[in-house]
């Protein structure tokens, strides 16, 4: 693994909505087929940092680079373009498309397309085919393939929203809490599913189930009041006492039980 450029950094990356600083002064540097996971309690600026990262909000401060280019203002689809592909905490799909349907847009959206009164066939074939291929690959089957999304369960949401992520063939897959809502079983199918994803695929996860975050991710970086505080393997940061006093504590568990 090329480990001799980041495919992200940041440097000094702030962001703040009037008077609210919700991130202040990160830098990370994020390598070529590194997982990664950003962790820490509500309101740590998670989540933030990812709508920098991806361009959905603009940094207030510092820069962000992506495959050695200077991308800070640079708009989210271009972004998506180079290779950049998330997903959200809340799913964004059309539930009065079917499954297939949805993975074929999000295609047609990231390379440019639209919508044609006359279809190219081999065009639309090719686009078709990238879509079945992506909802095997998250274990959707035929069944789930042709369902109306609407219908579909929650985790099925998940699985549909990381198929639509994988879809695009991004360099850099962001996953805003993939695990939130799944039951154990789905959150068993998730883990696996991430840890099969080919090592070409930088992959960054916002997760506050720990077991997931922890089993997929080789590098953890720990957030709090919009600042990294910790930065480590999962080892050591299972093994830290200020991410136990912060995150990992009973009290914190039994308000993030009650926050939902």
């Amino acid at each position: 693994m090329d480990r001799a450029e980041p495919t992200l950094r940041l440097r000094g990356v702030g962001r703040r909505f009037g008077g609210l600083h919700a991130v202040r002064d990160v830098d990370l540097d994020v390598h070529r087929g590194e997982r990664r996971a950003i962790l820490g309690p509500n309101g740590a600026g998670k989540t933030t940092l990812f709508n920098v990262i991806a361009g959905d909000f603009p940094a207030t401060s510092g820069t962000v680079e992506l495959f050695g280019e200077d991308v800070t203002y640079t708009p989210a689809r271009h972004r998506a373009k180079m290779g950049l592909s998330r997903t959200y905490q809340q799913s964004r799909l059309l539930p009065g498309l079917t499954v297939e349907d949805n993975i074929y847009l999000s295609i047609l959206g990231v390379e440019g397309g639209h919508f044609r009164p006359v279809i190219i066939p081999r065009r639309d074939g090719e686009i078709r085919e990238r879509a079945r291929r992506a909802a095997g690959g998250v274990a959707l089957d035929e069944r789930q393939l042709t369902a109306v999304v609407g219908s579909l369960s929650h985790g099925e949401h998940r699985q549909v929203a990381l198929a639509m992520a994988l879809a695009t063939k991004p360099k850099v897959l962001m996953l805003d809490e993939p695990a939130s809502g799944l039951s154990r079983g789905e959150r068993a199918l998730l883990i696996e599913l991430l840890l099969a994803l080919d090592r070409s695929i930088t992959l960054l996860l916002i997760e506050h189930d720990m077991d997931v975050a922890l089993t997929v991710a080789e590098q953890v970086t720990m957030m709090h009041d919009g600042r990294v505080i910790v930065e480590g393997t999962p080892d050591e940061i299972r093994a830290n006492q200020l991410v136990h006093d912060l995150y990992l504590g009973s009290s914190h568990q039994a308000r993030e039980r009650t926050d939902g």
